[in-house]
């Protein structure tokens, strides 16, 4: 399965250690050029990314500066599909973990 990394630079050098392509972009502008590009968004100027990944990974502060642009995306519910992470300042204040959306969603805790 193919992923995607989106979010500042220390993270997406992390995830390039193993093996997983990104772009460092830690304004709107940038986020915004990047998700784009991945998702298709970009029109016929868009130079897209070579393989279509199945997972595009957002830090949850690049999440932040495209909230409306990635729930448009979601909503149709098409690939990729769209992670959010914490960066390594942690997660952004009032942001439901991981742990907390299976417990809402399958009533049982982890």
């Amino acid at each position: 399965m193919k992923f995607y990394i989106i979010g500042d630079r220390e993270i997406v050098l992390a995830f390039r250690l193993t093996g997983v392509s990104g772009t460092v972009a830690e304004t709107r502008e940038k986020v915004l050029e990047a998700f784009n590009r991945v998702t298709g968004r970009g029109g016929a100027f868009a130079s897209p990314v070579e393989d279509v990944p199945k997972v595009l990974i957002l830090t949850e502060e690049a999440a932040a500066l495209i909230e409306e642009e990635e729930f448009e995306w979601q909503k149709k519910g098409k690939f990729p599909l769209i992670v959010e992470i914490p960066s390594l300042n942690g997660s952004v204040s009032g942001k439901k973990t991981l742990t907390d959306a299976i417990r809402e969603a399958i009533g049982v805790q982890i």
